[in-house]
């Protein structure tokens, strides 16, 4: 039961994420740098305080893994910022989860899976959801939306982070924790300097409103609820994660509903119901072959 209350609210914070960036007067790509540093120096103390010690010898023979990896990251972050900024919580959301179909559409040529007709048929059934998504998106009461540019800017940090969940299987002798701990580290040494370049790391006139904020991001929505999901791993089954992950995506959508006012149309919620409950078929088959293999091994 432990293990099912951390994930449950590792869940929960990323699902209120939006709801947080939405408020900090910064660029998408200042958020995402300090978020990095607080989140990466966050995890840093936490890995102490549990006394573990990634191993020099297993980070060095990942390196460059961990350096494009951690990289995609931090770009990742800055692109579903960006989302955030041009439509909705919900049309984000719902487009960032577009990340496992890309991982589904990959999986044949990188890890050499079989793309099955079922397979096939969850990608179908994703796009046509994310077509309904867009095409009936109204503005809801707020005219400066830019309802394609966001799902744009929300599919391609989907992009990046399917690299990154692809990334992690070549991964060798390196736990979730330790993994994630030095790609957060990487993440800021490369926003850094990219930040420096487009917008010159000018933080003098930030609002209090939004240093606040940005400690939450930083301290609860990366250093605790990654610290949550990643030692919630070890006390529950692959099944059960996959079915928990969706609270993030489902939480997300109501929380801008309460908080936010943003609103879904019927045509949206179903639309939203394919493109998850596409993903949640993959993945269900996945376990369930994965079991197939583990019984007939």
């Amino acid at each position: 039961m432990k293990g099912k209350v951390k994930i449950i609210t590792a869940m929960l914070i990323w699902g209120s994420i939006g709801i947080f960036v939405k408020q900090i007067h910064l660029t998408s790509s200042e958020v995402a740098l300090l978020r990095g540093i607080i989140g990466s120096l966050f995890l840093i103390v936490a890995s102490f305080l549990v006394k573990l010690k990634p191993s020099m010898v297993s980070i060095k023979n990942n390196i460059v893994l961990l350096l494009v990896s951690g990289a995609a990251i931090g770009f990742n972050w800055i692109f579903l910022f960006e989302s955030y900024r041009y439509t909705t919580i919900s049309n984000a959301t719902l487009s960032y989860y577009f990340a496992p179909v890309f991982v589904m559409a990959l999986a044949p040529f990188i890890l050499k899976e079989k793309l099955t007709p079922v397979k096939v048929g969850c990608m179908i059934m994703a796009m046509v959801g994310l077509f309904l998504v867009v095409k009936v998106g109204g503005d809801n009461g707020n005219g400066n939306y830019h309802h394609a540019i966001g799902v744009l800017y929300g599919l391609t940090a989907a992009i990046l982070y399917a690299s990154v969940i692809l990334m992690n299987k070549f991964i060798k002798n390196l736990s979730g924790f330790e993994t994630t701990l030095v790609q957060l580290v990487v993440a800021s040494l490369v926003l850094l300097p990219y930040v420096y370049i487009k917008d010159g790391l000018d933080f003098s006139g930030i609002k209090i409103e939004s240093v606040m904020f940005i400690l939450i991001i930083g301290i609860i929505h990366t250093g605790i609820a990654y610290f949550l999901y990643f030692t919630s791993l070890k006390e529950l089954q692959g099944q059960t994660i996959a079915v928990l992950s969706y609270i993030d995506p489902i939480s997300a959508v109501i929380m801008a509903a309460v908080f936010l006012g943003e609103g879904m149309s019927f045509v949206q919620m179903i639309g939203g119901i394919l493109i998850l409950g596409s993903t949640f078929l993959s993945e269900k088959l996945e376990v369930n072959v994965r079991a197939l293999k583990k019984r007939n091994a």
